[in-house]
This record gives structure tokens, sequence and C-alpha cells, in this order.
């Protein structure tokens, strides 16, 4: 099943448009499924959201993202993969999000120019790298100390956002350790796009805790 938004400038309005972006791992959903967290977070309002197996297989990521596809059709969500290009390729996902050891953000634009393409950035040089190359958008973090990835690095804080905001001339994302509480500090420091994973994925009614959280971004 293609996406209901066949096109990167479709995508990147999309994303434009977006507040709360959702991270789904299995390991952090409380022993739910990822896809009822997936249908759950867009019944809620989620606008994009990423699908994050760092211990799956191809083949399953791939079948989780092609189950995802009717609804986010059906909800108007893009669908970010984390890592993996050919599974956001050949699962007509919208996006592909990569760190910093993954595919270059140049050489994954060559192979899937109408993908939207996130990079995960830590310091001012790789934001500034991750631009020139033509990323679609940025994710900065983490923000606070997070327990959901490994990232060998004390967490920036608010401060550092707000410094690094003027430096920033694409659509970012912010991400580590956010909860529903941060979310009007880091709006007020510039954050229009605010990635969690934890406070959606194990909530014990996902859908609604999307809504309440999407209403803390004061739009």
């Amino acid at each position: 099943m293609r996406s209901c938004f066949p096109t990167l400038a479709s995508r990147l309005a999309a994303f434009e448009n977006a507040d709360l972006y959702p991270v789904i791992s299995s390991e952090f959903c409380a022993g739910r499924d990822p896809f009822e967290i997936f249908c759950a977070a867009a019944e809620g309002g989620a606008k994009v959201i990423q699908i994050r197996e760092k211990n799956w297989n191809k083949a399953a990521i791939h079948h989780l993202a092609c189950r995802c596809r009717e609804i986010a059709n059906r909800f108007g969500v893009l669908i970010i993969i984390d890592d993996h290009l050919d599974v956001a390729l050949t699962a007509c996902a919208d996006g592909v999000h990569l760190g910093q050891e993954d595919l270059p953000i140049d050489a994954a634009k060559r192979i899937a120019p109408e993908l939207l393409l996130g990079s995960s950035t830590h310091d001012l040089p790789e934001i500034e790298t991750a631009q020139a190359m033509g990323t679609g958008y940025l994710n900065i973090g983490p923000i606070f100390a997070t327990q959901t990835k490994t990232v060998g690095m004390p967490p920036l804080g608010v401060d550092f956002l707000k410094e690094m905001v003027p430096h920033v001339h694409v659509p970012f994302s912010v991400m580590g350790g956010i909860k529903a509480r941060h979310i009007p500090e880091l709006v007020q420091a510039g954050a229009k796009h605010i990635a969690m994973v934890t406070e959606v994925t194990q909530a014990p009614d996902p859908a609604e805790k999307v809504r309440e959280l999407r209403q803390l971004f004061g739009k």
C-alpha cells in the first residue's frame, strides 16, 4: 500500500504541521504489540510516528511497517523508520531516521530523494554537517537523561537547545528523557516537534495520553 504522502514536499509539509512525535519500540510497550501502540497513537492525533526496533531483524520491522501503513493512511500519519533505508523504501514508509553511524544523509538522499530524511545530532558541528548534506529534519538530543537509548554522553539541557535554535535552518525535533511537564518549557525554547517514547508507549491508554500531551503544546 502506498503512502498518502506521495512526495517529499507533502511529507515535509506534514512534518511541519506535526507536534508530538511518538517513537515506538517494542521493549518499552509494557508487553503490548507495538502495532497496537501505533494504532492508539494515530487515533490520539499524532501525525508523525517513528518505528524504532534496535533488536529486530529487518523482515520483522518491514512486516510491522506494512501493517502500520493502512492505519497511517487512515489518520494521515507519517511513518518514519529508524536506521533502515531499505525497509523504509520497501514498506512505503515516509522517511528514515539516521544516526551518526548510519548511512550518511547525502548518500541516503541520492538513493531515496523523495523520503523524508531525519538526522540525529548532539552538537553544533553535527547540526551543521547534517544541514549541509541536505537533511529533511534534525533531531537534537538527548535533552534530559534517558533510559531508552545508550548515548554515551550527558544530557544537553534546555539552555543548549536555546543556543542551537538560531543555527538550525530546517525543521527539528528534540528527544531524550522528555516528560509531559517538560513540554511547555521546550516549546518556549523553540521546539515545535517533541519526540517521546515511554510517556506514550507505557501509558495505560496511549491514545488518551497522546491527546493530553498534544494539549500541552498550546496551539
